[in-house]
């Protein structure tokens, strides 16, 4: 990223400086010694805070404000998804539980300690959503959730 007046420029965007206007391509095409020559100065790009937890700004200087999202908000959200991801993951095997209500088929057990498993996950990642105390605890948990995987036959 470069920096110039303490402003970003961005790549393949034209700007002015000192009543001078440079090209969309000028930034690739100038070496580091005539950027550095107009006050250029190359910094590394700073992490964007995760945009799922945060409002996020980016500052003229290419860093980042974060502002937390109300945890409220973002538990009820955060559960909500929690209950369509498990409907979405049981879906595909709900017709053999229909089956064996209606002609007595019965289920595999690895169909029926998967859908078990998935609705015992989806009662824990609630749980644990909703204990979260703080946003920082409430990250933790949001991002370590790992589904059931799906039986293969």
């Amino acid at each position: 990223m470069f920096i110039l007046d303490g402003n970003t420029l961005n790549l393949d965007v034209p700007f002015d400086h000192d009543g001078i206007q440079y090209p969309a391509n000028w930034l690739r095409l100038a070496t580091p010694e005539e950027r550095s020559a107009i006050g250029i100065t190359e910094v590394p790009d700073y992490p964007r805070p995760d945009d799922r937890f945060y409002w996020v700004t980016q500052n003229p200087d290419g860093t980042y404000t974060a502002t937390p999202k109300d945890l409220a908000t973002l538990k009820a959200d955060w559960c909500n998804q929690v209950d369509a991801t498990a409907y979405s993951l049981l879906l595909p095997s709900d017709w053999m539980v229909v089956r064996k209500v209606e002609d007595g088929a019965a289920i595999p057990v690895e169909w029926t300690t998967y859908r078990a498993s998935v609705r015992s996950y989806a009662q824990t990642a609630r749980t644990n959503l909703n204990a979260a105390v703080d946003i920082g605890a409430f990250i933790n948990v949001a991002t370590a959730l790992t589904w059931p995987t799906m039986p293969t036959a």
